[in-house]
């Protein structure tokens, strides 16, 4: 999913809560409602009374607005590591590369993305396309964008971009689901990421994120390239920085800045070692005896552009890594 969602994301609708409330939505009560329908009638030319019969069908779902309220992605990292760079996560994400070795072979070959990394993604995302959310996407992206004010501007563009799907895909806006917040299929991507980067990779003329593997397999691969992964490329190492560079470096976040020049007057010298002097970032982890440091490199990075969590993107690598040990180990 892929999401561009800051700490959040994406794939984690199994998240059960007490009975939740769902209230139909009443678009008189919410002229910003009556205003966004006015306009993409106007914009993209989809029936007004069309759209409006769509939104008195759609729920204000309460659970949703607990679940964005209290993200996985804000644990600390040893918990948050858990619940997805597990034995029984790796030995099915060495099933998945098995079973869906051809696709991950040529998303390689083409995109340039290891088979390690597109399978821990999916795997964390939807447990290996298992679970891709049982939220119908128009109520997900209605309840954030009427009653999740710091986001409601982003969640109304996806609102907007998800119409637009819909009718690509020639869809019953109605009836698709996934995340609480609006991420589709295998992959989870928001409706802007599906109408940007899905890709039809098993060739039968559609871009199919729900029901085919190969698009979602192959569309993951294009994500990444897109955003600027490096074939064969280090994504993390751990390091021992000088203290009084943690203190501000690591405010950072995952975006690299820093030249290697200036690394090496610290005495760090990544294993990435380049003569462009290309920037890294400092990641913090904080482990149960405290904060653990690491220097990211361009390709963890771009994971944080499908989630910009730097958990997030240190469990794929994580998970990725046992993935491969096994599959190299029993899979080929």
């Amino acid at each position: 999913m892929p999401l561009r969602l800051p700490a959040l994301f994406l794939g984690f609708a199994f998240i059960l809560f007490a009975p939740a409330r769902a209230l139909a939505v009443d678009i008189t009560a919410y002229p910003a409602l009556q205003t966004f329908i006015e306009s993409i009638a106007n914009k993209h030319g989809i029936s007004e009374k069309k759209l409006n019969e769509w939104f008195k069908s759609a729920k204000i779902r309460q659970d949703i607005l607990h679940i964005v309220n209290a993200p996985k992605e804000g644990l600390p990292w040893y918990e948050y590591r858990k619940l997805f760079v597990t034995k029984q996560s790796a030995l099915r994400g060495k099933r998945f590369w098995q079973a869906n070795a051809t696709a991950l072979s040529n998303a390689e070959r083409e995109y340039g993305v290891d088979p390690a990394t597109i399978v821990a993604i999916i795997g964390i995302e939807t447990r290996y396309g298992r679970n891709t959310g049982s939220f119908r996407i128009i109520d997900a992206l209605t309840t954030l964008t009427l009653e999740y004010p710091r986001r409601s501007d982003f969640f109304r563009g996806e609102l907007e971009q998800y119409l637009l799907l819909a009718q690509e895909l020639k869809v019953d806006p109605l009836a698709l689901r996934g995340s609480y917040a609006g991420a589709i299929g295998i992959p989870q991507f928001i409706p802007s990421s599906y109408r940007e980067y899905a890709i039809d990779f098993d060739g039968d003329g559609r871009r199919d994120l729900i029901g085919s593997k190969a698009d979602a397999i192959g569309s993951v691969a294009n994500f990444l390239l897109r955003h600027g992964w490096r074939k064969d490329g280090t994504v993390i190492e751990p390091l021992q920085p000088e203290k009084d560079l943690t203190l501000w470096f690591s405010k950072l976040g995952s975006t690299p800045m820093l030249p290697l020049r200036y690394l090496l007057g610290y005495g760090i010298v990544p294993m990435e070692y380049n003569e462009k002097e290309e920037p890294e970032a400092l990641i913090t982890l904080e482990e149960q005896s405290g904060p653990k440091y690491h220097l990211g490199h361009n390709n963890f990075y771009v994971i944080t552009r499908y989630n910009q969590s730097q958990n997030y993107a240190m469990a794929v690598y994580e998970l990725s890594e046992s993935i491969r040990q096994l599959y190299n180990l029993t899979g080929q």
